[in-house]
Order: C-alpha cells, then sequence, then structure tokens
C-alpha cells in the first residue's frame, strides 16, 4: 500500500496598533526581515528585486540563519493589503506557500492573519513540520507586531 503525501496548512492571527503600510512594508521587503525577525533571521538580503520594487511580484529573498538560508518568491503583491510568497529552497516539504494580510480596523490599526500551506514530501511528517511552523510563524508575526508598533 502506498500512503498519499497530504497538504497541511494553518493560519496565524494577531493584531497591531500600527498601521496596515507599516506591516506590509516590513513584511514585503525582504532586505528588512533581519531588522524585525532577529534572532531566528539574522540574514536577510535580496537576490531579486520584483515589481514593484523592491518586493513586489517577483522578487526573491533569502532569509535566515547560516548555514541555513531559505529563498522565498514572491507570487502575489496587493500594496498594504496582502503578500504571498513560495518557498524555492530545497526543504522537507512542497508546494510551501505563504499569504500575509492585512486588514485595517476601525478607528484605527491592523489585524494580521498569516496563513501556510504545504504537502508533506515524506509521507507521515507534516504534523511534526505543522507543529514547528506553526510557532515559528506564530514567533515572526509577534517579533512584526513588536517592530512596526515601535
Amino acid at each position: 500500500m502506498v500512503e498519499r503525501q497530504r497538504t497541511f496548512a494553518f493560519e496565524i492571527t494577531t493584531s497591531s496598533s500600527a498601521d496596515a503600510a507599516t506591516l506590509f512594508t516590513l513584511v514585503s521587503d525582504g532586505r528588512r526581515w533581519s531588522e524585525w525577525a532577529r534572532p531566528v533571521v539574522a540574514e536577510s538580503y535580496l537576490e531579486r528585486e520584483g515589481d514593484p520594487s523592491p518586493g513586489g511580484v517577483g522578487a526573491i529573498r533569502v532569509l535566515g540563519r547560516k548555514p541555513v538560508l531559505v529563498r522565498e518568491e514572491t507570487v502575489e503583491y496587493e500594496q498594504d493589503r496582502r503578500h504571498v510568497y513560495v518557498l524555492r529552497s530545497a526543504s522537507p516539504v512542497k508546494d510551501y506557500r505563504g499569504e500575509v494580510t492585512f486588514i485595517p480596523r476601525d478607528g484605527g490599526g491592523t489585524d494580521l492573519v498569516w496563513r501556510i500551506s504545504f504537502v508533506e514530501r515524506i509521507p507521515g511528517t507534516g504534523t511534526v513540520v505543522r507543529a514547528g511552523l506553526r510557532s515559528f510563524i506564530q514567533d515572526l508575526a509577534k517579533r512584526l507586531v513588536q517592530a512596526a508598533e515601535r
């Protein structure tokens, strides 16, 4: 019997007193991740700028801490509203997709929704990978909000 590779997904939601434009700029510009996501992301740069520059569609950001650096490509970009990216590095998962949505709140501030989906490469590993990624993305979202509110 052949085990099927399953798709996994999760969503992290949080709120910030910062405006959507500030949060969006920090997420979409790959050069800035090492400013706000330390110590997990100690290094961040753009391998290629996108349209619009710098972090728009086609941009490839490189993030991480040596020796583990990942390449992510922007595939959808709605200024101050939505940033969608896919993983372009070798990984224990395939079809990894991240989507960060920023929803302005009446009276100020922003609700942030960070969605991740992927297909397990090795059957049976998805649950563990999802748990680790969820913890990692939760931490990133917290750091993002803290930086935007400074």
